[in-house]
């Protein structure tokens, strides 16, 4: 207990983090980003959602209206994420999505920090708190959201992590700030802010900390939802549609989750729901005891709303809709440690675990096969996009489209969509061979054969299926 009021009364005042968490840090914040950025390189980000991102980030930092033409409406309208504003500074020294992946990268991987800490601080021993910064670092889904394009929601991880640490050591400002900015990362955010709320008040005994935390997201919750996504895309929040069975609008889904049981019931146990668990779980269960249970409660929120969504993605570990639930998973299992509880209780053995489940669920495997579809003509497409101006609109494929994204006007190819006027842009750039998410090949041959036959746009590049068309006036 003496080492331990030392090493956090030297913090308090200063003191840098541990080499060794520094180096963990460090290296993993490269391996995502470079990971990231290869799959980028590939063209296997799509249109949704980097492409979105990078261009509302763009005209930002441009001092445009980021009005995203992938969505067509505000950026505002989305997620009620005004955390993008802040990150287009970024875009304002060098516009490049490498930013987005940078931030992504250095976000995830900054959780272990807090991690640490909190370990530390839970008194755990030295050897166990780094294992816990590890246990973090591999769970699946930080490697797997880090691949899947770009999302705000990242950024909320560490700074969820840190609010606990701030609570904890009752550091106001510090817990004011993280929850101001995770709360500006995504609107759905502010239920997860508000769960957390009642877990500080009723099991940490941090009552004002618990309070401001359920005021903010409550009042945040109620302000995105009914005020700034209506306004600013004109419909109900984005995510609504996943939840139609219970409802058509926000206040009709609370409605039906309060009132009527039976449908939640219906959905909540099922086979997906059952799998989903398993997987969310099994990376961290041999921490698991009846101490583990307090610190899930801020997590319920997000896994409730995985488990009543008819969206398959919302229950893996490949997509990023798990990502609100890691930080109360880790400090579930550091609160079981603390007690002297959970299966493994050694730096060896829970690290060992950590990689076998690492080893078992992340999608590294998709380097070696899914994203190497596109080299049989990668060299052709970049040929294509580098001819592309910087200036004027461009229909091309969802591949593509993140390539392209710095400007106002950029659609992807849908086959599925109405009939688009094709005048409306000065490029069009189409992959027949990989027409991408949404397309086909059939519709991607349409589009050549129609722009072929038009007088207004010119082949200005062919080479391995890859088209190239440019409008002249």
């Amino acid at each position: 207990m003496l080492t331990k009021n030392i090493f956090l009364g030297r913090w308090h005042k200063g003191l840098i983090p541990p080499r060794a968490v520094a180096w963990m840090i460090g290296v993993s914040t490269l391996i995502l980003f470079a990971a990231s950025s290869l799959r980028h390189i590939l063209f296997q980000s799509t249109a949704f959602d980097l492409g979105i991102f990078d261009q509302a980030t763009y005209l930002i930092s441009q001092g445009q209206n980021p009005i995203s033409s992938f969505i067509g409406f505000h950026i505002f309208g989305d997620h009620a994420a005004w955390i993008f504003y802040p990150l287009a500074v970024f875009y304002k020294i060098y516009p490049s999505v490498y930013w987005l992946f940078a931030i992504q990268a250095s976000s995830l991987s900054l959780g272990a920090l807090p991690t640490y800490y909190l370990a530390i601080a839970a008194g755990l021993k030295e050897s166990q708190a780094m294992a816990m910064g590890v246990v973090y670092l591999l769970y699946p889904v930080v490697f797997n959201a880090n691949l899947f394009d770009f999302h705000p929601e990242v950024i909320a991880v560490p700074l969820l992590l840190s609010a606990i640490l701030a609570a904890r050591e009752r550091k106001i400002v510090w817990f004011c700030l993280s929850m101001i900015l995770v709360l500006g990362c995504k609107a759905v955010l502010s239920l997860t802010v508000v769960a957390m709320g009642f877990y500080l008040l009723l099991c940490e005994k941090r009552r004002l900390f618990g309070a401001i935390a359920i005021f903010l997201g409550v009042s945040w919750f109620l302000i995105a939802t009914q005020i700034i996504i209506p306004v600013f895309s004109g419909r109900e929040a984005a995510a609504v549609g996943r939840y139609s069975y219970l409802g058509n609008s926000v206040f009709e889904i609370f409605k039906n989750l309060i009132f009527n049981p039976v449908i939640i019931l219906e959905n909540l146990f099922s086979l997906d729901n059952f799998g989903y668990l398993i997987l969310l779980f099994i990376p961290i269960v041999w921490g698991f005891s009846s101490a583990s249970l307090k610190p899930l409660i801020p997590a319920i929120p997000c896994i409730v709303i995985n488990f009543l969504a008819d969206y398959q993605a919302q229950k893996d570990l490949v997509h990023q809709y798990s990502l609100p639930a890691l930080p109360f998973l880790i400090l579930a299992v550091i609160a079981s440690l603390a007690v002297g509880k959970g299966w493994l209780q050694h730096r060896r053995g829970i690290i060992i675990w950590s990689l076998i489940a690492f080893l078992c669920l992340a999608k590294f495997t998709h380097f070696g096969g899914r994203y190497l579809r596109y080299l049989d003509n990668l060299q052709a497409t970049q040929q294509a996009v580098s001819l592309v101006s910087p200036q004027g609109g461009v229909y091309t494929t969802s591949q593509i489209s993140p390539h392209l994204s710095h400007r106002k006007l950029i659609k992807f190819t849908d086959a599925s969509s109405p009939a688009i006027d094709l005048h409306i842009f000065d490029y069009v750039l189409l992959n027949v061979r990989h027409p991408g998410w949404g397309s086909n090949e059939a519709f991607a041959n349409s589009l050549v054969n129609k722009l072929k036959s038009e007088p207004r746009f010119k082949l200005q590049f062919q080479s391995d299926d890859v088209y190239l068309f440019n409008k002249h006036l």
